[in-house]
């Protein structure tokens, strides 16, 4: 995924279309004088619509297309005829899209199957047709219901990137550069913090032509959960995934500690991201002699973790058969 083509939020602004007013027409013909009413409903207004697309995965074309608005219904006309419905307006997005409502933050939908719809802005309803207001007592209703006026304001659209294995360290803990080992993913990568600043995707190979999608998140600090470092804005990537990979670098001051602050960012954003799979990893481990990881191993306790290197590959097999056993437990 190129940095500069992936969008993972937009603000749009959306106009549903107006009802068509009701006719108040009255049935007039040569030999029927007074035919009484026959004025027929207004069509809806246009709806604005969000359709599920597996084939895309950035919300980058609606990043300039700020206003959506949707058609206006036709109006009643004789002999009941009913007005066309406004047109209504698709717009196409990845799974794992999320809409929310600006002013409020409310959480509306979340889009996850392959041409799935669902309304973002109801169109207003067509107004009724005097024929709906005729009585016994009232037999020429010369008046009828003029058509709802649609809605409009602004929406949250915001994208949850899917993947088998979410990466989950701080900055510059060797994320992308694993990634870039197993996969054929060209993340960007430098020795400082946030080289990665959008999600990465890569389809990682194992044994006998079995793969797993694994997913590059950036990296998560200290008060990601209160939004420090754009944390709001990474940590719902890890929503989606089915297990997460916890990343701790060998060089760390204290591994449990930064293990501990991790679950705890992740707990504070959403308590159930606890209850997915997760596994420890003590990365670079080609720093480490065999010294220094029994000294590791005993300070995590009965934590399960491996040690890996993806730049030496120390591990990496190791590592891929237990993210396997993992996801098929």
């Amino acid at each position: 995924m190129a940095e500069t083509n992936f969008v993972d939020y937009v603000r749009i602004h959306c106009q549903s279309g107006n009802g068509g007013s009701g006719s108040a027409h009255l049935r007039r013909e040569k030999f029927v004088a007074k035919g009484g009413p026959d004025g027929g409903d207004g069509g809806r207004g246009g709806h604005i619509i969000l359709v599920g697309n597996e084939q895309m995965w950035t919300l980058l074309h609606l990043k300039f297309r700020k206003h959506i608005k949707a058609g206006h219904g036709e109006p009643g006309g004789k002999q009941r005829s009913t007005g066309a419905d406004g047109e209504d307006i698709y717009l196409e997005v990845p799974l794992g899209t999320v809409a929310r409502d600006v002013e409020t933050g409310e959480f509306l939908f979340e889009i996850t199957k392959h041409g799935e719809e669902q309304i973002l802005m109801k169109g207003g309803r067509g107004g009724l047709g005097n024929d709906h207001f005729k009585t016994s007592t009232h037999q020429t209703p010369r008046f009828a219901q003029p058509g709802e006026e649609g809605v409009e304001g602004w929406k949250i659209l915001e994208l949850k990137v899917l993947a088998d294995v979410g990466l989950v360290g701080f900055p510059s803990a060797g994320k992308s550069t694993l990634l870039s080992v197993v996969s054929a993913a060209k993340p960007k990568i430098a020795d400082y913090p946030f080289t990665t600043l959008v999600p990465n995707l890569g389809i990682v190979g194992h044994r006998e032509q079995r793969s797993f999608v694994m997913a590059d998140i950036p990296g998560i600090i200290e008060g990601a959960h209160e939004g420090r470092g754009l944390g709001l804005r990474f940590l719902r990537h890890i929503e989606r995934n089915s297990m997460l990979l916890f990343m701790v670098p060998a060089d760390s001051k204290d591994h449990l500690k930064e293990y501990k602050i991790l679950l705890n960012e992740l707990e504070k954003y959403n308590p159930e991201l606890l209850d997915k799979q997760r596994f420890l990893t003590i990365s670079k481990a080609d720093m480490l002699d065999e010294e220094l990881m029994t000294e590791i191993s005993s300070e995590l306790g009965d934590i399960p973790h491996l040690f890996f290197s993806a730049v030496s590959g120390f591990n990496i097999q190791q590592l891929k058969d237990r993210i396997w056993e993992i996801l098929n437990s």
